[in-house]
């Protein structure tokens, strides 16, 4: 077996292994809509989002709890073993008695609140945390977006390159055939013969490498997805690129100040923490509440030895005046106004970061659409480049080393301009998730750039 049939047999055996271990593989090319909803399905990320909102939630039943009335209820039974003895001359119950008797009875009480200040803005701060809850979940949400289309771009992009590894060999066997057969009949050298074999066998190796790298792209969907995907959607090779409207930068800045979602979660961190310099000052203030109390008490006997049936009702109102409670009100006061302070500064911060993740997004669009521009001229250049270099060799002019060369200018510039499509198609997600106005129909369009869509 030669060594040029080893290697073609191995290659293939990769590629077979491959094909294999990825089920459905012949089945319809999923495109990044579906490898999403998978993972909204299956990402344990996406899942505790989902479960720390409803635990957000239950914030608001406790605070409106506060504004309510509480009612307890009590019971108790109880038996006694009285001996009493009497001292004097004389005394209408005689010298003494025992007594063995029950007492059971039971108690309601209710306590509302007419003023409580702490109350009320404690129960405002569980709405402002609900809100909060929901931006974190969009911002999961969105996170999940972006780590989906990373994933899915990548895995495009692994399985491509296999692509044009494999074209490109057979490229390079066909151009090694050809060298063997000038050789034996004397029109070349031995040299052509070993830079044709010498490009095969590199190109085998990048092979091997390559079919490596997509598993590893492959497993980075399955830890999302809990699944292997099988072949992905590829961008169409029609492809038309353009900024997205507006197409200036600075309303997608001014988009992102208003939808940013890391922006929204600080802009209500710092509500909450205005909310509790008014719920640490309000300790300074009186507190009025209704209080009503019932109580049922039976004994069928008693110290004098007579039993008694007791029921009492109590309604009234209870006033609590703060006077003095050793400095803490106030020091908790402090400490609410500099958390405050860290509040605003961390908004500052977080709209910077906004302003300066949004700008950079728009710069890579703009920046890849260019490039894709430039490479798709690139590629017509190389392709023209390569016929004339095998029409040269044809005619004896250029040498199988040229053609070698210009097929791996070829081959590079399509690799290129994939990634660049790729990318250009992931910059527009990130720069709408910089502005915070990512949603699910923005990969159904792109989606729509997918072959088999």
């Amino acid at each position: 077996m030669t060594h040029q049939h080893r290697l073609s047999t191995l290659s293939v055996s990769l590629l077979a292994l491959l094909f294999a271990s990825t089920p459905g593989m012949a089945d319809q090319p999923q495109n990044l809509l579906d490898i999403y909803r998978l993972a909204q399905s299956n990402d344990p990320g996406w899942a505790s989002a989902q479960s720390s909102r409803l635990a957000a939630q239950e914030k608001l039943v406790q605070g409106k709890a506060l504004t309510l009335p509480t009612v307890t209820a009590g019971a108790n039974a109880n038996h006694s073993n009285t001996d009493i003895q009497y001292r004097g001359r004389s005394s209408v119950f005689g010298n003494g008695t025992s007594e063995s008797f029950e007492t059971y009875g039971y108690n309601i009480n209710l306590t509302h609140p007419l003023y409580r200040k702490q109350n009320s803005v404690q129960y405002e701060q569980s709405k402002t945390q609900v809100a909060q809850a929901e931006e974190q979940l969009n911002s999961s949400r969105q996170d999940l977006m972006l780590r989906v289309s990373q994933a899915y771009f990548d895995v495009l992009l692994a399985q491509d390159k296999i692509d044009l590894i494999v074209a490109q060999k057979a490229a390079i066997t066909r151009q090694l055939e050809q060298a063997k057969a000038n050789f034996e009949v004397g029109t070349s050298t031995i040299t052509d013969v070993h830079e044709a074999q010498a490009r095969f066998d590199l190109t085998t190796a990048q092979e091997i490498a390559a079919v490596n790298d997509l598993e590893v792209k492959k497993r980075a969907i399955q830890a999302i997805t809990t699944q292997l995907p099988p072949r992905l959607a590829t961008a169409r090779s029609d492809l038309q690129v353009a900024v997205p409207q507006p197409s200036d930068m600075e309303s997608w800045v001014e988009t992102a100040e208003q939808n940013n979602v890391a922006l929204k979660v600080q802009l209500q961190n710092l509500q909450l923490a205005t909310q509790e310099i008014e719920r640490t000052h309000a300790g300074h203030l009186p507190t009025l509440d209704v209080v009503g109390n019932y109580v049922d008490t039976r004994a069928n006997s008693g110290v004098q030895g007579f039993g008694s049936d007791l029921k009492n009702l109590t309604v009234g109102l209870q006033l609590q005046i703060p006077l003095y409670q050793g400095g803490s009100i106030t020091s908790k006061e402090r400490e609410a106004a500099a958390n405050r302070q860290k509040a605003q500064d961390d908004v500052e911060a977080a709209r910077r970061q906004a302003d300066l993740q949004t700008r950079q997004a728009f710069l890579n669009v703009t920046s890849t659409v260019a490039q894709v521009k430039a490479l798709e001229q690139a590629l017509a250049s190389s392709q023209s480049q390569l016929d004339s270099t095998n029409l040269g060799y044809e005619v004896g002019v250029r040498t199988s080393v040229d053609v070698l060369n210009a097929q791996q200018q070829l081959y590079s510039a399509k690799r290129d301009l994939l990634q660049a499509r790729y990318t250009y198609l992931l910059s527009i997600i990130q720069l709408k998730a910089a502005a915070g106005v990512l949603q699910e129909q923005d990969l159904g369009e792109t989606s729509k750039s997918l072959e088999g869509s």
